[in-house]
């Protein structure tokens, strides 16, 4: 479907990459990884065509339609939800412009037997033909439903976009790629501020996605639902492999590995000979087998073990001073804007040393409440904070606050005190930023690279509450590792605003979910708020249908009243049964859940162990259903 050949491109006399090739085939899903500023945006640029490279050559199939999801969104101020997704459909609404301009020339004109007159009634029947060709008689029934698909209600349809946040404009353009039927799919960040419940709506979707679905994104649990192929970009160069990213970790470290023990072999092999060489050069009898040495040293093909850019940063962050045993204390507190309430009477106590993430779907008051924490907004209710309490807020754009017109050092100079001044050099360093990078323009830097240099920046003023927004948007998969490293380690008061289910693992110790300007309390990790709302909502989406089966052995009891003993003997030992293996696979996934916090890359290594630990949850969700209905049935039995 689509052939790279040979491209490279350079910026400031370096190159992102040189001479790289691979194709795209339909059915491929590419998880395409790298470090902040390795060229993986810009590759999705050239592939879209939007940027030239500076050699190489680009060939695909004639007509393939490609559909580009960027970071950064631009839409046209004043159009409603409904009219931003109708502009997928650029053709249809051509025509339909047509066909308006035709019938007002036939209403306003009388010469209705002119040659002029019967072509514009040909013109007419062609487009509406063509309309109905494209599909134009059913284009927004299919606009609505895939907006109501990803989370829109509808009485948001004729809303502006611009009343909208960010991670809602994000899916309006999904909708439209979706919508378009793109053979290939480039999607840079997908995720990005995108809830957790969207993001797994957005994996089924692409699981069953039939033409080439080319995805950047840092977050590893998204990768490994979704794809099956990688391509990393790594100090200029490529390495592809037919596996999703941790398979492919897997395997890349194996296979440099079996490089290096070849090469220590190779390298050997080439000592001995040279030795041989040098002996036989002595004697002039030998000389003619030392020239033979020679040339046969010279014919190897010398190995070369694969280069690795393990350069990560070294983020660590202390606590200021030890606060009083309460941090934060919330009493009814609410905001609104204009007529719209986001928050409602909200009642909270946070201790001392307190893991917490924030989670829910875009607008339901994560950021908003975070902001009132650290008092950027006014609200209703009284919000205290403990004492001794200070602290430090990343925001989700905190990117944006970053002066582009400055150097990274001029940047840190100006935040810095004179307690840290002279510090600032080894900070940059330990964030990546290290000889001529600090004399780079914030404007230049990527995204992951500004978000690094904010979050350096961030340490530069004490605190022993740490209340972050969205940390991980841009920052490539080591950085947050690291920075996931640093936050468990952190003595403080932890406020996490995140949608990276993988980066929140064993993180937290308890969720707030925000919903309905209201939150609810869940004492466990990210794993356990999961299982826990996956359970509600098959109860939800099934509560019919148990309803009717119910309903049915209600019946069927009743008809068979002599059979009544027998069949509750035998419903009391299935739900036993079950019950036991319930208990069974609950310790077994617990067992995993304590492994994968105390050793996540070894534990994540091993053959097949996503597979395995999604197939136990998988069994236990239908094993929690079989439970009910059996107890349903007892119940029914038995009164």
């Amino acid at each position: 479907m689509l052939n790279i050949h040979n491209l490279s491109i350079s910026f400031g006399g370096e190159y992102l990459f040189e001479e790289i090739s691979f194709r795209l085939s339909a059915g491929d899903r590419v998880g395409l990884i790298g470090k902040n500023g390795a060229g993986k945006s810009t590759m999705l640029k050239i592939l879209s065509k939007e940027q030239e490279p500076d050699s190489g050559q680009i060939a695909m199939d004639k007509e393939v339609r490609i559909g580009f999801l960027k970071q950064d969104i631009d839409f046209v101020l004043g159009r409603t939800v409904l009219d931003e997704a109708y502009e997928a459909f650029i053709e249809i609404k051509k025509i339909e412009r047509d066909i308006d301009k035709i019938n007002i020339q036939l209403a306003e004109r009388t010469d209705y037997e002119s040659e002029s007159y019967n072509q514009l009634i040909t013109d007419l029947s062609d487009l509406t033909h063509h309309y109905e060709v494209l599909g134009g008689y059913n284009y927004q029934g299919e606009t609505e439903r895939v907006l109501q698909g990803l989370g829109f209600a509808r009485e948001d349809f004729n809303k502006l976009t611009d009343t909208f946040s960010g991670g809602w404009r994000m899916r309006i353009e999904l909708a439209k790629l979706l919508l378009q039927n793109n053979d290939i799919l480039l999607l840079d960040e997908p995720t990005n501020h995108l809830d957790i419940e969207s993001i797994i709506w957005l994996e089924s979707f692409l699981k069953g996605y039939t033409g080439v679905v080319v995805i950047v994104s840092h977050d590893k649990m998204f990768l490994d639902n979704v794809t099956n192929r990688t391509i990393e970009i790594s100090l200029g160069r490529i390495y592809d492999y037919n596996k999703p990213y941790s398979k492919y970790l897997v395997l890349r470290k194996e296979m440099r590995e079996q490089q290096l023990a070849t090469q220590k072999n190779q390298s050997k092999q080439i000592e001995q000979t040279e030795k041989l060489i040098e002996k036989f050069r002595a004697k002039a009898s030998k000389a003619s087998m030392a020239q033979s040495l020679i040339k046969k040293l010279d014919k190897i093909e010398r190995i070369e073990v694969d280069e690795d850019d393990n350069a990560v940063m070294n983020v660590s962050f202390p606590i200021s001073k030890q606060p009083g045993k309460v941090v934060i204390e919330a009493d009814s507190i609410g905001k609104t804007y204009g007529e719209k309430q986001i928050l409602k009477d909200i009642d909270l106590l946070v201790e001392r040393g307190a893991k917490i993430a924030f989670v829910g779907q875009n607008g339901q008051g994560k950021s908003t409440f975070a902001k009132i924490i650290i008092d950027e907004i006014t609200h209703d209710g009284e919000l205290k904070l403990g004492h001794n309490v200070e602290i430090g807020y990343f925001a989700q754009n905190q990117s944006e606050y970053l002066d582009g017109e400055i150097t990274v050092h001029e940047t840190m100079i100006n935040a810095a005190n004179e307690k840290n001044r002279s510090k600032v050099r080894d900070m940059l360093g330990s964030f990546l930023f290290r000889g001529d990078e600090v004399d780079k323009k914030v404007k230049v830097l990527s995204g992951g690279e500004r978000n690094r240099l904010a979050l350096c920046k961030l340490l530069l003023e004490p605190f022993n509450i740490l209340v972050m927004d969205e940390p991980t948007n841009h920052l490539d998969i080591k950085s947050k590792n690291v920075l996931k490293e640093a936050l468990k380690s952190f003595e403080g008061t932890l406020i996490l605003v995140s949608h990276d289910r993988d980066f929140l693992q064993g993180l937290t110790n308890t969720v707030y979910e925000f919903k309905n300007k209201q939150i609810k309390e869940y004492l466990g990790d990210i794993d356990f708020y999961l299982e826990e709302r996956r359970i509600n909502d098959l109860r939800d989406i099934e509560k019919k249908d148990k309803h009717e089966k119910t309903i049915s052995n209600a019946k069927e009891t009743a008809k068979q009243s002599y059979q009544d003993q027998k069949k509750l003997k035998s419903l009391n030992n299935k739900l036993s049964n079950v019950e036991s293996k319930i208990n069974k696979l609950e310790r077994e996934i617990k067992e995993i859940d304590i492994e994968l916090a105390v050793n996540y890359d070894e534990t994540i290594a091993k053959p097949n162990f996503f597979d395995g630990y999604q197939k136990k949850k998988d069994f236990l969700a239908s094993l929690m259903e079989d439970w009910e209905v059996l107890q349903e049935e007892i119940e029914l039995l038995s009164q």
